[in-house]
């Protein structure tokens, strides 16, 4: 019996390509099996041994398998033989003609080929399944994906996949993400990529298919409190508060529509901009109850060809453009660390300082995290060096926490700096909602888009020393009862974050 599977494997590796053949399947089907239970039981995490055990080890396998058949076809053609003549030559005469061993070695056969369609269809699987992983998305182009894997790691999305947003279901969707990641990787290899690279708009799936799975347009309603706290750059770092009541109804019941009526199933709005940032608006249109449309040029930037193919219909990402790769600016970063007690706000002038810690010029990050810590090390030794012993620890943490800040929002390799991916979500200089709600979009008799403020939020303060002016004669004890009375008084629902 070993004697016939050892002339058997004689047979399939006759020369020196089936031998290579021979080695390459049997040595990378043993790999594979060893890597995968290393995956399995958890010592084995990286990406990169995901990509030699999901994509490399089973393209060796194939390879081998086909060295096997060439080998043993290339030497019949070199040897001018006959395929009974090699096999008399590698088996007896006994054992040729003896039909129970050859239903052995044909049933050999068809094992070892049910065994290999099974393995490669695993392997298959795992790859799909391994492919669909974070990790493997942020990790396996490390240079390339950097930026986004760091933003994500730390977003309100982080347990949401990748392939969640950015791949669609069924077998076209897959199909086409596999064949753009494949010019993905011609890109990276070639080094053909933009730097930093473009948001892909037109790649995204549509917010129906993706958004509202969670979060649906019909729950969005009444109101709702939002807080924000900025720091002056004095001395003590003086917090200023803006509380504002946040419109978010989707409908118009009962005159209640808010920010969510742009998505709201009744409504579509379509609009052009001149390029894919989507900054520079050349017309909107807004399809009224009746059925009919409106149309709102740009004074700017509207000509009679503005049929561009950035035409799009308004869905949840054309404002929440950062919902997961978010990139802050420096001021709103130390402001929300200060917020959350990861930067004393006791130190003096720990916003001015700490702001121009992170903005100064750089050219690695190793050097930038040297110099942040320098520059706040430097600042109060020069100016307050007791400090440096009785709020040492502080001052550690602030230097660690603007490291962090910076390491997750600055990637030299891709270019992507300070304000490189803005952020749509509400209007800062003269972004997001203003990029259409103003005057310069009008309609045929020169109106103009609405922009009240009012008609998407109620300010309850403004860079005021307090959140709630109109309770700052409240005492602290009665503060949030009034808070909520008021609420109640001033709408029908709301809720408090």
């Amino acid at each position: 019996m070993k004697k016939k599977y050892l002339n058997f494997i004689r047979g399939v590796s006759i020369n020196k390509i089936g031998m290579a053949g021979m080695v390459l399947t049997t040595s990378s089907f043993i790999a594979m099996v060893f890597f995968e239970l290393l995956r399995i039981v958890g010592i084995l995490t990286n990406a990169y041994i995901g990509l030699i055990t999901y994509l490399l080890l089973p393209l060796l396998f194939v390879v081998g398998l086909i060295l096997i058949p060439f080998g043993w076809f290339k030497y019949k053609r070199e040897s001018g033989k006959t395929t009974k003549e090699l096999l008399e030559k590698q088996f007896t005469k006994d054992e040729l003609e003896n039909t129970k061993i050859g239903a052995k070695l044909t049933r050999t056969v068809l094992i070892l080929t049910m065994i290999n369609v099974l393995f490669l269809s695993l392997a298959s699987m795992r790859m799909l399944n391994f492919m669909d992983e974070p990790v493997f998305c942020g990790t396996a182009c490390h240079s390339v994906m950097g930026p986004e894997w760091a933003t994500y790691q730390v977003s309100p999305h982080s347990r949401v996949a990748c392939v969640s947003c950015h791949v669609g279901e069924g077998v076209g969707a897959l199909i086409d993400s596999k064949l753009n990641g494949t010019w993905q990787m011609i890109s990276i290899t070639f080094d053909l990529l933009e730097r930093p690279i473009p948001t892909p708009v037109h790649q995204l799936r549509p917010a129906r298919e993706t958004c509202e799975k969670c979060h649906w347009p019909e729950k969005f309603y009444g109101s709702k409190i939002k807080s924000i706290v900025h720091y002056d750059v004095d001395e003590k770092s003086t917090p200023k508060h803006t509380t504002l009541v946040l419109k978010i109804d989707s409908g118009e019941e009962a005159g209640k529509a808010g920010i969510h009526w742009h998505i709201d199933n009744k409504n579509q709005i379509r609009y052009a901009s001149k390029d894919d940032k989507r900054e520079e608006i050349m017309w909107v249109e807004v399809m009224q109850d009746n059925g009919k449309t409106k149309l709102f040029k740009s004074k700017k930037y509207y000509t009679s060809e503005n049929n561009s193919d950035s035409e799009r219909i308004m869905d949840c990402v054309d404002c929440h453009n950062r919902a997961t790769h978010i990139y802050e600016n420096p001021n709103e970063a130390v402001d929300k660390r200060i917020s959350k007690g990861l930067i004393d706000n006791s130190l003096p002038f720990i916003k001015r300082e700490a702001v121009a810690a992170i903005t100064s010029s750089f050219t690695t990050k190793e050097i930038a995290n040297q110099i942040i810590q320098n520059h706040l090390v430097g600042f109060y030794r020069e100016n307050y060096p007791n400090l440096l012993g009785t709020k040492s620890k502080s001052i550690d943490k602030a230097i660690n926490t603007l490291q962090n800040v910076y390491n997750t929002n600055i990637h030299y390799g891709m270019n992507v700096d300070w304000g490189v991916y803005p952020n749509y979500l509400g209007h800062k200089n003269g972004g997001g909602c203003f990029r259409c709600h103003n005057n310069d979009l009008v309609d045929e008799v020169g109106k103009p888009i609405k922009n009240d403020c009012t008609m998407c939020h109620s300010i309850l303060a403004n860079d005021s020393p307090q959140p709630f002016m109109y309770l700052q004669n409240a005492t602290n004890a009665n503060r949030d009862s009034a808070m909520h009375i008021y609420l109640k008084s001033e709408f029908l629902n709301y809720s408090i974050k």
